[in-house]
């Protein structure tokens, strides 16, 4: 089991930046693909903003590419996502993944964060 908590979240003007962390319950590098996710107002389905694993470069969504990096600090168990050139649109509720790298056939393989809301002004 994985407990994830994120922070960090807010209003912030457009054009500003934020920077978001996860903090895990247990150390995570080599066992889990730690991921953010985001769920925009009125929509269901969270999409993949983006991803680290071991020992492969970080994957982005189009739409934060060059302007979102993931990266960790595993002596901390944490994850962060730094969001700068925020724009309006980037407005969601931003969640922490943690996703099995080898899945295991009984118990969950994926845990979730409570979210964090940014709201991005125009």
């Amino acid at each position: 089991q994985v407990q994830l908590v994120e922070s960090g979240g807010g209003l912030v003007q457009s054009g500003g930046s934020l920077r978001l962390a996860c903090a895990a319950s247990r150390s995570f590098f080599t066992d889990y693909v730690m991921g953010w996710y985001r769920q925009f107002p009125g929509k269901q389905q969270r999409e993949l903003v983006a991803a680290l694993a071991p020992t492969v470069r970080p994957i982005y969504a189009d739409s934060v590419k060059g302007r979102f990096t993931i990266s960790a600090d595993n002596a901390k168990n944490t994850v962060y996502l730094q969001m700068n050139n925020l724009k309006p649109e980037d407005t969601a509720v931003y969640y922490c993944n943690a996703r099995r790298v080898v899945l295991r056939t009984s118990g969950p393989n994926e845990f979730w964060g409570q979210g964090t809301q940014v709201t991005v002004s125009s």
